[in-house]
Parts: C-alpha cells; sequence; structure tokens
C-alpha cells in the first residue's frame, strides 16, 4: 500500500471509523503481508492459438481448465495484442519490453538451415532474462527459442542459466522432426528426447521450478503447441473422439496436453507453496492460423501474418495471488511489449538503460484509472496499423485501407475513412512519426508454407479473407 494509504487509514481510526468502512480488498492486504520477498517469474508462450480457442475466451469443443485457472486467479485481457502478427518478432519484442522494429527484427528468419546470415536478436539489445539474472535470479527457457541460431545468440548466451528446446521455429511433436540445425537440444549440446514434446516441456518446467524453489527465479516457458505439424499422441487424442474432423480432433489433443502442461506447472507452484510469490503471465504469439491448424479467431477478422485483429490480438492473462485482483476482465489495449517492464516492477528492478515501448501494467490492474496506452503500432513489412483509443488505421495485407471503430465494430467490417477523413489524416500523422524512429528490417521476409498460400475463404467475423501466403512460418 502506499504511504498516503496507511496515512488515511490512521486517520480514520483516529476519527473512530471502523476498519470495515475502508473496504480495503483482501488482496491488496496479502500484498502487504507479502512486502519483502522477491516474486518468482514465469511467462508462458502458446504458439499460433487463436483469439477464440479457450474455453474462458468461449471455446466449446476444448475445455482448457488449467489455463482458465490464470484468468479465475488474476486478471485477463479482452484487449491483449502482441507487437507481431508472426512468431520471432512478437517474441523479440516480449523479450525486450521494445517495438521490434526499432532494432530490425521485423520478420521471421526461415528454418535453422536456410535463415539468413544477419538472423538473431541484435546483440545491442538486453533481454528480460538477463535483468533478472543480475538481480539475483534463477532464469531457465524451455521450448521453442526462434531468436537466433548461430554462437553469441543462443539461450544460454542471452541471460538464460539454463535451456531445453529447439532453436528453430518450428518442431514435430513426435521424434526428432526438426530439421537441420534444429536439434532438441539441453544447455548447448544436442539430446535425444523420446516423449510427446508437450509433456516433455512441462516435464522441464516442473524440473526447473522443483529445483530453483529456494530462490527467486524467471521461468521463460514457450510452447511450440498449437503451431503445426498436427501432431497428437492416444492419450490426448482419445478425449476427443466425439470430434468427427481429423483435422480439428489433432488441433484438439495438441491444446489440451499444453493445457495439461500448464497444469503441472501450476500444481508445482502451489505444492511447493509458491503460488502466492509467482507471477505468472499467458499470451500466444500471434494469431491462429485458420486454414492449416483450425485454430479459430471469432469474432476478430483476419489471421496469423495480418495487421487486422485476427492476427494481433490474442488471449492473454495474468495472475499474482494476493498482489492483483481475481477474477477481474481488464478491458484496456496492452501489449505483449509490457510483460518485460511489469515483471521487472515486481521484482524491484530499476532498468535505467531500457528504453522500453512497454509498460509496468501493475498499477492498471490495481485500480488506476487511467489507460496503459495512448496509441499501439504495428508494422510488418506493407502492413501497417495504429490504435489510439478506440479507433484503428490500417493498410493490411492486400494493400486495403481502413479505418474501423473497435467499440462498435470489433470485426472491422466497416470502413469509416470516407466518413471520417481527419480521423484518418490525425492518426497516419501521429503512425509516420512513429514509423520514422524505426530502422530497416535487418533480414527480409522468407516464403511462406503452401497451406496459407492455399487458405482462402469467409472468416466467420468478418468479411472475406485470404490468408497470407507470406508468413515466414516454418
Amino acid at each position: 500500500m502506499s504511504d498516503n494509504t496507511l496515512n488515511r487509514r490512521d486517520f480514520l481510526k483516529l476519527a473512530g471509523v471502523g476498519a470495515a468502512a475502508l473496504a480495503v480488498p483482501s488482496w491488496a492486504h496479502a500484498a502487504a503481508a507479502g512486502a519483502g520477498r522477491k516474486p518468482n517469474i514465469i511467462v508462458i508462450i502458446a504458439d499460433d492459438l487463436g483469439y477464440a480457442e479457450l474455453s474462458v475466451q468461449g471455446c466449446k469443443d476444448v475445455p482448457t481448465p488449467n489455463v482458465d485457472s490464470i484468468a479465475k486467479n488474476g486478471v485477463r485481457f479482452t484487449n491483449g495484442y502482441v507487437s507481431c502478427p508472426v512468431c520471432s518478432p512478437t517474441r523479440a519484442g516480449l523479450n525486450t519490453g521494445r517495438y521490434q522494429q526499432r532494432f530490425g527484427h521485423e520478420f521471421n528468419p526461415g528454418m535453422p538451415g536456410s535463415a539468413d546470415a544477419k538472423f538473431g536478436l541484435p546483440l545491442t539489445e538486453t533481454f528480460l532474462a538477463k535483468r533478472l539474472k543480475a538481480a539475483g535470479y534463477v532464469t531457465g527457457a524451455v521450448g521453442k527459442w526462434h531468436l537466433g541460431y548461430t554462437k553469441g545468440y543462443m539461450p544460454l548466451e542471452r541471460g538464460y542459466d539454463e535451456f531445453f528446446g529447439f532453436p528453430g521455429g518450428a518442431h514435430g511433436y513426435i521424434g526428432e522432426g526438426g530439421g537441420e540445425g534444429n536439434h532438441m537440444m539441453r544447455g548447448n549440446d544436442p539430446v535425444d528426447e523420446k516423449a510427446y514434446l508437450t509433456d516433455a516441456f512441462g516435464r522441464e518446467a516442473v524440473s526447473f521450478i522443483d529445483r530453483h524453489k529456494e530462490k527467486p527465479f524467471f521461468l521463460y516457458l514457450a510452447f511450440n503447441a498449437v503451431h503445426s505439424p498436427l501432431q497428437a499422441i492416444d492419450k490426448y487424442l482419445k478425449r476427443f473422439s466425439s470430434i468427427k474432423d481429423e483435422k480439428r480432433r489433432t488441433f484438439a489433443a495438441m491444446q489440451s496436453a499444453m493445457d495439461d502442461a500448464i497444469g503441472e506447472v501450476l500444481t508445482s507452484l502451489r505444492k511447493n507453496k509458491l503460488e502466492n510469490d509467482t507471477l505468472v503471465y499467458f499470451i500466444s504469439d500471434n494469431g491462429g492460423p485458420t486454414a492449416s491448424t483450425t485454430s479459430s479467431n471469432v469474432p476478430l477478422r483476419g489471421f496469423k501474418a495480418q495487421v487486422y485483429e485476427g492476427g494481433i490480438r490474442t488471449p492473454a492473462m495474468v495472475q499474482w495471488p494476493g498482489h492483483i485482483p481475481a477474477g477481474k476482465v481488464y478491458d484496456k489495449p496492452v501489449i505483449s511489449l509490457d510483460i518485460a517492464p511489469t515483471a521487472l516492477a515486481a521484482a524491484g528492478v530499476t532498468a535505467k538503460d531500457a528504453k522500453f515501448d512497454g509498460v509496468n501494467l501493475l498499477p492498471f490492474l490495481k485500480g488506476d484509472p487511467g489507460a496503459p496506452h495512448e496509441t499501439l503500432f504495428w508494422r510488418y513489412g506493407d502492413q501497417h496499423a495504429i490504435r489510439k483509443g478506440d479507433w484503428k488505421l490500417l493498410r493490411g495485407p492486400f494493400g486495403d485501407d481502413g479505418l474501423y471503430n473497435l467499440a462498435d465494430d470489433i470485426a472491422e467490417s466497416k470502413d469509416l475513412s470516407a466518413e471520417k477523413p481527419e480521423k484518418v489524416k490525425e492518426l497516419q500523422a501521429i503512425y509516420d512519426k512513429w514509423d520514422s524512429e524505426l530502422v530497416a528490417p535487418l533480414w527480409h521476409k522468407q516464403p511462406g508454407p503452401k497451406q496459407l498460400a492455399k487458405g482462402k475463404g469467409k472468416n466467420k467475423a468478418g468479411g472475406k479473407n485470404k490468408q497470407n501466403a507470406a508468413t515466414g512460418e516454418e
């Protein structure tokens, strides 16, 4: 609590006002009682999970009780954005708290065996893990890396004490299935992993917690689920025998496996009496690629690799029992860039050299009525967008410009640019100023998979959309 709150309490006591009249929420009392301990930080990232694919987000055919419990025990964001509609750039922004276009990390790189030689999150940038490690945290990365494939750019060289995962942007779930330069690794050494990969990532995350429970830790848990290829084992497929579509049934099994693994992580926190001392943030790295995996973004328009809402607005939630409210729904726009400054604020770490674009969300989650961001921006090659308040101006994947009021039209179905030319001019000027601060991409967009190139159709929520053929995804 702030000094002002304590002074107010003392004043009211002197005035004879009962404690009940203060109406201080129970989570605030618990936060005060737990002051002084550095919290653990866990960031969980799903891969290609659409906006509508959790039960708490409206999904009916794939229960996700463990992920849903994070929202129940904390805050769910209905306007939770990522800084890019594809994988690697979003992860670059999340790990640094800065728009990745400021340092040239604008596109995916291609597979390790054929990636652009310049690929890797620039060494000029400091990872969240490195900042927390300097503050006494044990740091571990489990899962998908996708931020550099060569010496100098791997996890153990960017602030992580431990790494178990694969360096690339995609990997099979059964057997090696990684391709050239994309083997499973522990630290810097290849390993032969026999388990279903999502299960293995859950196992390793729990092991990290159990081994480091005595001191503050930071765990970066980046699943490759539910990214293609669609692969599942009988244990999970049997749960969805009622789903007749084979692609959807496999997707459901993959998502259920990820939910189980997240449940194991949350159970480990409770078992080790760490739940109230751990901030857990869950997010997807971009919207779902509907045609290739069935991942739904309803009611949003568009898909992965597009700056429509369906590409950049994702499920997002955070829990820190006793420190932020439980069961709260937060509607103001936030972005994945906020994770780093929020985690550092929770840990009591001041990053004086950081030029964050993200903000510390804790005051807003605790009741600050202001908005975390006046504007949010996206640039992904020829596509770009700006959101200010409820207004969004974009240049879409097919050269289509549009102005939308998201409060009235979440599906971006009615272009208001002809009716609101002054709003278009205002937003374009703000975007142009931001764009002038950025650098050119360090590498070019890579060709996307054939299944996305062929993905056509009408999104249930909005207008006609083709899924962008040039995602650069692996």
